[in-house]
């Protein structure tokens, strides 16, 4: 029983660490070529969006929104790919709920 408690706490250990680590990991979408760019933090935050000036256009405000739509879901895409990568290796695959 204390091996399995040793385990737990190793892993948890190992758990928030990983959760620290993707909270300071800001990855980067892009939209247009890169004309819209959006970052966001491993842990799914949004930090900041960049916009090339060329991008804006105030007769067509629509695909600017859309740019910037789809440049935020892409860093999403991209944050939830890379914690799921780490979460994996630190469960050796198994799909726990409640983690990330």
């Amino acid at each position: 029983m204390g091996v399995n408690m040793k385990m737990i706490q190793q892993m948890q250990t190992r758990l928030e660490k990983m959760q620290r680590e993707l909270a300071e990991t800001e990855i980067e979408g892009s939209a247009g070529g890169g004309m819209v760019k959006a970052r966001v933090t491993g842990a799914r935050e949004f930090r900041g969006i960049s916009i090339d000036p060329s991008a804006v256009d105030p007769e067509d405000v629509d695909v600017l929104e859309d740019l910037i739509t789809v440049a935020i879901q892409d860093a999403m895409n991209r944050a939830n790919a890379m914690a799921d990568e780490k979460m994996g290796a630190l469960t050796g695959g198994m799909r726990i709920p409640g983690l990330m």
